[in-house]
């Protein structure tokens, strides 16, 4: 059984079942992957032999950014995925962060690049007629020399975070990780090689190699990259026979917010897979689109695991792996169970939300590349600390609450954005929110809420109103202070909302419409 992406890559080498579809084109694996072969030996022929092979890739959702992917793990040198979202010196930093000495990119990323620093980075553009020439004479996977024959935990790719919370970090992903993460989605979802996997999240980031390409080359699965269109979705599961899709943060939601058609279940979809889409929103796509629908947790860093069962209660995102805890980081001890009232809600948010912690270790974490200030931060006290708030009932459920920044302190009550947003999920018209401090002009922090309608929704302030003194286990302090209905939220090329960046603008309407409640008081205007 293979052991690493190289090993598994070359079992996959002789495939004459289509392992790549792209408009109108479809590859072979064999066809594929001997491209791949060929990029390699010539990535590998210019490279220094005194530096560490780190190639970046400036590229979409494309055939040429898989192709790449697949050359590094025959060809066993370091791919570092390069957000195509970043600019400027952000841009810059993340290339000189991973030490990529070589950068490929193409015709539509070339122009990001203009005016950048990149001395000792060699930039390859494969859409160029020099490119053409440097991969014209074909090298199979079984004629390549790889850079190196390479180990179970060596990396990969490198792998930068989404920069929620601050500037983005190279994570280091081993081989051995993304096998592991894909065959236990083949497995579990019984993917074959009749499969066919919809790759709309971007291929830089974790979610996209690990919970779709891994899924792929561990079935034989066919892939589809593409750039995500929510209006587009449909007819791209039609047109492909797509099966399986992977996604993380609201593309679920993206999706829902488009008018329902009647024929919406007739297609080929059978399970949708990802992390961070809300209760109402997994239930909905499943009914809606004639799937299934399984929800995770899971960052890049892959130290904190927690997974789904049956049985799983509405607002939880499972139990977790051996280690995992919810710990008070300035006591290093763990948190209080959870306790909630008769309405449901928690009722000792102070003693029971904390950081999710492995209390074992790094797990798979194998550290961020050429950063150890942000190592030490993540490493604290022999566990590995997430950044990411939560709480744990008796039966072992968990609960996320948010980010770390995501506490607030309102009236001398601690309050956690996430179950707050949970709650105003419930309402219909609403398609996505986050939930976020603003100061108070006297102490502590007032609750605010950005949201966006679904298409051709409406609200007015008397039924924002209605609504959450509807909801019993919305304490009276987690009503919004402020509410900004807004046409779209600021977010991560991962689709994550930037709330610095809704927090930095304050308790202002922004491009769109401020409610404010009054004070102690109940109604917004």
């Amino acid at each position: 059984m293979a052991e690493t992406v190289q090993q598994l890559l070359r079992e996959r080498a002789a495939d004459e079942t289509v392992g790549l579809r792209h408009g109108d084109r479809a590859w072979t694996w064999r066809e594929h992957l001997d491209e791949a072969a060929t990029e390699a030996a010539a990535l590998i022929a210019l490279a220094d032999p005194d530096r560490p092979l780190h190639v970046g890739t400036l590229l979409g959702n494309t055939p040429e950014m898989l192709r790449a992917m697949a050359a590094a793990g025959l060809g066993g040198y370091v791919l570092c995925g390069i957000n195509t979202t970043r600019r400027g010196d952000g841009l810059l930093a993340d290339i000189r962060r991973a030490e990529c000495q070589l950068l490929v990119t193409d015709a539509e990323h070339l122009p990001l690049l203009a005016g950048l620093d990149l001395a000792g980075v060699r930039v390859l553009d494969v859409s160029s007629a020099e490119w053409a020439e440097r991969v014209a004479a074909p090298v199979t996977v079984e004629e390549l020399v790889p850079h190196r024959e390479v180990e179970a935990m060596d990396t990969l790719m490198m792998i930068f975070t989404s920069g929620t919370s601050g500037d983005p970090k190279a994570v280091q992903v081993a081989h051995l990780m993304v096998l592991f993460s894909g065959l236990n989605l083949v497995g579990r979802f019984a993917m074959t090689s009749d499969d066919v996997c919809y790759l709309s999240m971007p291929l830089f980031h974790s979610n996209a190699v690990v919970a779709g390409w891994a899924v792929a080359i561990g079935s034989g699965a066919a892939m589809v990259p593409a750039k995500f269109s929510a209006s587009r979705f449909v007819a791209d599961v039609r047109h492909y026979g797509v099966t399986y899709m992977n996604y993380v943060g609201k593309p679920l939601a993206y999706v829902l917010a488009t008018p329902e058609q009647p024929d919406d279940a007739d297609n080929t979809l059978r399970v949708a897979f990802g992390n961070e889409a809300g209760d109402r929103d997994i239930d909905e796509f499943a009914r809606r689109f004639d799937c299934q629908v399984m929800d995770g947790f899971g960052s890049t860093e892959l130290a904190v695991i927690i997974t789904r069962e049956n049985g799983t209660p509405p607002g939880s995102i499972g139990k977790g792996f051996d280690g995992v805890a919810v710990y008070d980081s300035e006591t290093v001890t763990e948190c209080d169970v959870a306790v909630f009232d008769e309405h449901g809600a928690l009722a000792n948010a102070d003693r029971a939300v904390g950081e999710l912690v492995n209390t074992q270790g790094a797990g798979y974490f194998q550290g961020y590349y050429n950063d150890p200030a942000a190592n030490d931060e993540r490493m604290r006290h022999g566990m590995y600390w997430s950044g990411d708030l939560a709480y744990r009932d008796a039966d072992g459920w968990i609960y996320l609450a948010g980010r770390t920044a995501d506490w607030m302190r309102v009236d001398g009550e601690n309050l956690a954005a996430a179950p707050i947003e949970r709650i105003l999920e419930r309402l219909p018209a609403l398609s996505r929110v986050a939930v976020y401090a603003v100061p108070d002009a006297a102490v502590g922090d007032q609750v605010m809420a950005a949201i966006v309608l679904q298409d051709e929704a409406t609200l007015t302030p008397g039924e924002l109103e209605a609504f959450l003194a509807a909801q019993p286990d919305l304490s009276p302090k987690a009503w919004p202070r402020f509410v900004r209905l807004a046409d779209d939220l600021p977010s991560t090329a991962t689709n994550k909302v930037l709330k610095r960046e809704l927090i930095a603008q304050g308790a202002t309407a922004g491009d769109g419409v401020l409610w404010t409640r009054e004070s102690r008081g109940t109604a917004y205007a």
